[in-house]
């Protein structure tokens, strides 16, 4: 009966520990989101001030994702999840039935949406990881599947190097020195993109 009743709490703590541990995780989600959004530059804001906003401990955040780049990491994902789901099982004009040509501009313009919505988020993201951008898993993600839908229009020689050049005029520091240094509105910047990736397509 000693051994039942030992046992018993500690059947029950791995379900407190899991529901403590979500409540932790989506508290430091959301402050680390409330933080790089007031923030000047991504860089300028700690897991010291992340953990303290959130109301949890340095060692918490550390554990559950490892450092600040694995947290961004799981921030971003966590916003981009619905957009994957769109452009890799959706409807067009993301969906991977929509026409090539159609679907490129649809793909792009999504990646500049997200960033302009994102736009700290975004910055973070970039500069994290291996000091390159490109590095980034989201990165190769859309790459990859800009890769495969740009293989489908005939007209395009090089499909890989264009998909980078592409998203190049898409990246988070351009966006963000666009808006903030030459006061182009997120409608400009899209309608400029869409202009410049249709006479790529069609050059």
């Amino acid at each position: 009966m000693g051994s039942e009743d030992t046992r018993s709490p500690e059947a029950g703590a791995p379900r407190k520990e899991r529901t403590d541990a979500a409540r932790n995780r989506e508290a430091v989600l959301a402050a680390a989101d409330t933080l790089f959004a007031r923030s000047e530059s991504p860089r300028s804001v700690s897991m010291d001030e992340i953990a303290a906003a959130a109301g949890v401990g340095k060692g918490t955040l550390f554990r559950r994702f490892g450092d600040r780049t694995g947290l961004i990491r799981v921030l971003a994902e966590a916003r981009i999840a619905p957009l994957r789901q769109a452009v890799e099982a959706g409807p067009g004009p993301l969906g991977p039935d929509t026409p090539p040509r159609d679907r490129v501009l649809a793909l792009l313009d999504a990646v500049l949406r997200f960033k302009l919505d994102n736009r700290h988020l975004a910055l973070a993201l970039e500069e994290a990881g291996s000091g390159s951008p490109y590095d980034a898993g989201h990165y190769a993600w859309w790459h990859g599947t800009l890769e495969q839908t740009l293989r489908r229009l005939p007209a395009v020689a090089d499909s890989g190097f264009t998909a980078h050049a592409l998203l190049a005029a898409t990246r988070a520091d351009l966006v963000e020195h666009l808006a903030g240094q030459e006061d182009m509105t997120g409608e400009e910047m899209r309608e400029r993109l869409a202009a410049y990736a249709a006479r790529v397509l069609d050059a």
